[in-house]
């Protein structure tokens, strides 16, 4: 069956939080649904449609940010209770508007994700999870890392409690009471959880997951271990996960899985015979989705799937047709309904164009007069500096609640900026001087009119850390800027894993001096991403990670007094122990340096180097031969004397043109890499081998595996 949807955009509140947009229940058997939003102003606002307009049902007061909204009741009855997080707070409405809860927790920070459950109440802060039933504290959980999501599996189904935290180390936590049961890890950071189905499937223990890195996957949640069922890899390239939902959009008797993405890409989902799940629909917005639920809102008797985008509109994509078709010769009909409401838009532009006219008057006479005082407008910036493990770049991803007119990026590092396929901006480089005021980077993207999020890429080079800056100006009057600082750690292409393979060759840096637990992971988090800032419960503590463009690794080991750091590449650790020291000397604390040497690593970081070099090198021949057998192919007009290597090349044109043009730099970084290792390698004997680099550089380019290696071994 075809699935054709329509979109149709209700209004607009303030800017939303995820999951901040839900369907209140139907009131009849064809009734239309209600919809309550609530949004960063703190008003929560409930709606229904009546002759297509929307009409309101209640609006509350402006006050503290709402960050999440959920619905409850009692188990077996309609939710229909709404339920919203502010602050450390939790207030219940009906679905009249009436207040009948206000809950002050004992959290500390702002609530970040919450799950409702007849009685029972799940709440998460950064890193704490409480459990409170009839608002009586019950069970408490410290994570050892930020937690980004709740779910719950179905009681009245399971008969127990088993709560699961979504959390920004890749991992899943299942807790019983206040204790964790098990954990596990997936493929990227989990920013959404659902109950499969929307009950759990047919066991009631089963769970979908969304990644900040665009994948889905179903795992069933069972007593002592987890049963992962299937994983989808986001081929496409698209945005992270934010909302999930299930709906029977189709009509067939089966639900459908509703995704919503960060790049505004919302996508439907049908099921097969083995519950593996096709792409039926997609439409792109220009905005984040931040919440997805199916039902049926705008008109009876007509399915659709209702949207919340981080800007505040509410949007549908109805089954109801938009569009009719007529005959040659045949008038266009409009009833009276869709008369009335074109003569309703006009009149409304009519007078806001009236009221712009006013204010611009009024604003130009108060700037003319000596006592005027410019008030800088305020404006919301959703922004996500993330790291690509496909390509080993940084993904800076800005959104912002109005349009944006440019934005200047500022580097007191060297990065290279890549291309991104989404972004329309246009992008212009000033000159920099790096000795007069330490910039390296100045570039500016001045957006297309309505460009409301902004993709950028860059890379960076491990061992040079510092600031980017991104200067944010949107489109408003008069011109105001905010600035958002990233920090781009020394050890920065390193992504954190939960395993280490004890196989391979590591060198081993040892720290040891007077310095605290909480000093040395402090160290820990300035060098590495992904580290969470919270010092780890206990007296040690074990990070593993590994490099997103060599896929070497490293453990880190530490504890009051030491720390332990193996890897299998020399640089890395060569960084450590330039880093480490500097921040120690910084502090004055005195701190022993020993290392321990493998020779055998740098054969084993060279052939783990080897396929990407090789390619690079092949893909750049490749590309300087195209120029020659197009001309060619002008002049003999066919080329099937050509061998057929050639051929080849010539039938591939554009996609090696394509796959060049996508790694700018990439020969030049693994020659990069590779001269930091020999000189590396040599520097913790004590030798100076600079001099020898050209004649390093000249094996590169005539490159064997073998001859590199003999020269790392000879020098």
């Amino acid at each position: 069956m075809e699935l054709n949807l329509n979109r149709v955009d209700y209004l607009q509140v303030g800017v939303t939080s995820q999951k901040t947009m839900r369907l209140l229940p139907a009131s009849g058997k064809r009734a239309t649904q209600k919809v309550v939003i609530a949004d960063h102003d703190g008003v929560i606002f409930c709606f229904g449609m009546k002759r297509g307009e929307a009409v309101p049902v209640f609006k509350t007061l402006p006050g503290q940010k709402v960050s999440r909204l959920e619905l409850g009741g009692a188990i077996g009855t309609p939710q229909e209770k709404i339920f919203i997080a502010t602050g450390s707070e939790v207030r219940g409405f009906t679905k009249k508007g009436k207040q009948f809860l206000s809950f002050e927790t004992n959290l500390t920070e702002s609530i970040r994700a919450m799950h409702v459950s007849g009685p029972d109440l799940f709440l998460c802060a950064s890193y704490i999870y409480n459990h409170y039933c009839d608002c009586k504290d019950q069970d408490y959980y410290l994570s050892s890392d930020k937690i980004n999501d709740i779910t719950c599996l179905p009681i009245e189904k399971l008969g127990r409690i088993t709560p699961i935290l979504a959390c920004k180390d890749r991992v899943l936590r299942v807790l019983e009471g206040s204790n964790l049961l098990y954990e596990f890890e997936v493929s990227g950071e989990p920013t959404v959880l659902a109950l499969h189905n929307g009950n759990g499937g047919n066991s009631g223990e089963e769970i979908i997951y969304g990644t900040s890195d665009g994948k889905l996957g179903l795992v069933q949640i069972t007593g002592n271990s987890p049963v992962h069922l299937w994983e989808m890899l986001n081929e496409k390239k698209r945005g992270g996960i934010l909302c999930i939902d299930y709906f029977d959009i189709l009509g067939d008797g089966v639900k459908e899985l509703l995704v919503g993405r960060d790049d505004g890409m919302v996508e439907i989902y049908a099921f097969d015979a083995n519950n593996e799940p096709g792409l039926r629909f997609e439409h792109a917005l220009s905005e984040s989705i931040t919440s997805i639920q199916g039902g049926c809102f705008g008109k009876e008797g007509y399915d659709e799937v209702l949207l919340g985008t981080y800007t505040g509109w509410v949007t549908g994509l109805t089954t109801e047709p938009i569009q009719k078709e007529v005959g040659p010769g045949d008038e266009v009909k409009m009833n009276q309904e869709m008369q009335n409401k074109v003569l309703n838009l006009r009149v409304e532009l009519e007078q806001l164009q009236g009221k712009l006219l006013q204010e611009r008057e009024k604003y130009q006479q108060s700037a003319q007069s000596s006592g005027a005082v410019s008030a800088v407008p305020v404006f919301s910036v959703n922004d996500k500096f993330v790291l690509n493990r496909d390509d080993a770049s940084y993904s800076l991803i800005l959104e912002v609640q109005m349009a944006i007119d440019n934005v200047l990026l500022q580097s007191d590092i060297p990065i290279d900026l890549l291309d991104v396929d989404k972004t329309s901006a246009v992008v212009s480089f000033s000159g920099c001087d790096i000795e007069q005021n330490g910039n390296f980077l100045l570039a500016t993207y001045r957006c297309q009119a309505n460009t409301t999020r902004l993709e950028l890429k860059i890379r960076s080079i491990e061992g040079q850390y510092g600031i980017l800056q991104a200067y944010i100006t949107p489109r408003l009057q008069p011109k105001t800027c905010q600035v958002h600082q990233y920090q781009i750690k020394p050890l920065s292409l390193h992504q954190r894993t939960h395993s280490f393979d004890q196989t391979r060759p590591v060198n081993t840096l040892t720290l040891t001096g007077q310095f605290s637990f909480a000093e040395v992971h402090s160290w820990v988090v300035f060098c590495l991403p992904e580290v969470p800032d919270k010092v780890p419960v206990g007296d040690n503590a074990t990070f593993y990670f590994q490099n997103t463009f060599l896929d070497t690794e490293l453990e880190c080991y530490y504890k009051k007094g030491e720390g332990l750091f193996k890897s299998d590449n020399i640089s890395t650790i060569s960084i450590l122990k330039d880093v480490l020291s500097k921040e120690a000397t910084k502090r004055k604390i005195n701190l022993n340096i020993s290392y321990e040497i493998n020779e055998e690593s740098v054969g084993h970081t060279l052939k783990l180097i080897h396929p990407k070099l090789e390619f690079q090198l092949l893909l750049a021949k490749k590309v300087q031969l195209i120029d020659a057998l197009k001309e060619l192919r002008v002049h003999e007009g066919n080329v099937d004397f050509l061998i057929p290597e050639y051929r080849s090349i010539l039938e591939e044109a554009d996609t090696l043109l394509e796959e060049y043009k996508k790694q700018p730099a990439h020969l030049e970084r693994l020659y990069g890499m590779i001269t930091d290792l020999f000189i590396d390698k040599f520097k913790f004997k004590g030798t100076n081998v600079k001099t020898k680099v050209p004649l390093l550089l000249e094996i590169l380019d005539n490159y064997d595996p073998n001859s590199l290696l003999l020269f790392f071994d000879s020098a």
